[in-house]
């Protein structure tokens, strides 16, 4: 029971943070352009996002492994509302800026520590539960981007900020009231070791898989390209309207929900680099092919680029918290986002940079084409190992 009350307790926190995250993330692209004239600062929104998100993230996923999560989670949602305060304030480029690194630090505990308290709680069933947990959070991320649409007073002014900040105080209350460390559950009574950080490295090393952090890197950078570089592309290259952009996110946000919901039971039954495959061949398909459409044909071909990433992102994370013992899974689940955060702060800033002289349909195609190589990386690894097992 105290499980089912915790993992119930920590989708509703992440839908909700995420709600508000949603709010904020489809204007930010276009407040950028309003401040600087130009699409290339744009790129920098990931950017400064990534920073302290990827420093950040094997310290924080030490701590939670000594002390728990709870605490941190908490924490992370309480600076999101400060953050939101920050934002509303905000005057200037570099002000948002500011404001978008500390909302860096304050999502750490959410992507990276949430799973981590789930794989711990229910590991025979890791796919699943975190398949279910990144599903709410994305399913928040599109209720939040869907909420100028209804109400398109939030499309201007400083109301969206303020409610985002309520999110993040919202959530950290949730948390507070109703989750129970793993720690606690599964060792109350007990003393339990805090291995030093070189013992950590040899436990992810044990993966061996070069490959596997490549693709993180590029699924960290596609990401970080659809929040920023697609959306500005969209409005620049496109002639969509604020609103065509935020349709966009919305579609985006339930094409990562829907198949990180369905790619976790997949994994799980099918093994997780079959679904890491069929994932990038997607999202290599889609943004390929979008820039070649134009009106509806170039929703679709991102909503099945979204679905690929979202396949990708459950099975990469998975399968890097199968290779760390229970006394691991935060710093497991920090790996997994310090090649994430490396990916999304080079990318989508090499792509803004690329797209000017190459322009937007070359480069995306160019990225699509290293995403079909990584394919064929870990097609090859996977042939490898399975022949050494059955030589074995």
């Amino acid at each position: 029971m105290r499980k089912t009350t915790s993992s119930c307790a920590l989708y509703l926190a992440a839908f909700v943070q995420m709600l508000g995250v949603g709010l904020i993330v489809s204007l930010l692209p276009g407040r950028v352009i309003s401040l600087s004239g130009s699409m290339d600062d744009v790129g920098f929104i990931a950017s400064f996002f990534a920073i302290p998100f990827v420093v950040l993230q094997i310290p924080a996923g030490r701590l939670s492994d000594r002390f728990g999560c709870r605490l941190l989670l908490a924490a992370g949602c309480m600076l999101a509302g400060f953050t939101g305060l920050l934002y509303y304030s905000a005057r200037s480029i570099l002000e948002i800026l500011a404001a978008r690194a500390i909302q860096g630090i304050a999502e750490i505990p959410a992507w990276a520590l949430g799973p981590a308290l789930l794989s711990t709680l229910f590991p025979d069933a890791r796919g699943e539960v975190i398949g279910r947990y990144n599903a709410s959070f994305h399913l928040g991320l599109m209720a939040g981007s869907l909420a100028p649409v209804l109400a398109p007073s939030l499309r201007t002014g400083n109301t969206a900020f303020l409610l985002y900040s309520v999110a993040g105080f919202f959530s950290a209350a949730v948390i507070l009231a109703f989750v129970r460390d793993p720690a606690q559950i599964a060792c109350e009574g007990k003393n339990v070791s805090f291995q030093d950080f070189r013992s950590v490295l040899s436990s992810i090393y044990r993966i061996r898989r070069p490959e596997l952090y490549a693709g993180i890197c590029l699924y960290g950078g596609a990401y970080g390209a659809f929040l920023t570089v697609v959306p500005g592309v969209l409005l620049g290259e496109k002639n969509f309207g604020q609103g065509g952009v935020t349709i966009f996110f919305a579609l985006f946000y339930v094409a990562v929900s829907i198949s990180q919901d369905i790619a976790g039971r997949f994994s799980d039954k099918k093994g997780r680099t079959h679904a890491m495959i069929t994932g990038l061949v997607l999202a290599a398909g889609g943004m390929a092919t979008f820039m070649l459409f134009n009106g509806t044909m170039v929703f679709l071909a991102l909503f099945a680029a979204s679905c690929g990433l979202g396949v990708f992102c459950v099975a990469s994370l998975a399968l890097l918290g199968d290779s760390a013992p229970a006394s691991m899974k935060g710093v497991a689940s920090a790996i997994f986002y310090v090649f994430w955060g490396a990916g999304f702060f080079l990318l989508p800033p090499l792509l803004t940079w690329l797209g000017r002289p190459l322009g937007y349909s070359a480069t995306f195609f160019l990225f699509s084409t290293v995403m079909i190589v990584e394919t064929a990386m870990l097609y090859r690894g996977e042939s490898s190992r399975s022949g050494r097992n059955i030589k074995c």
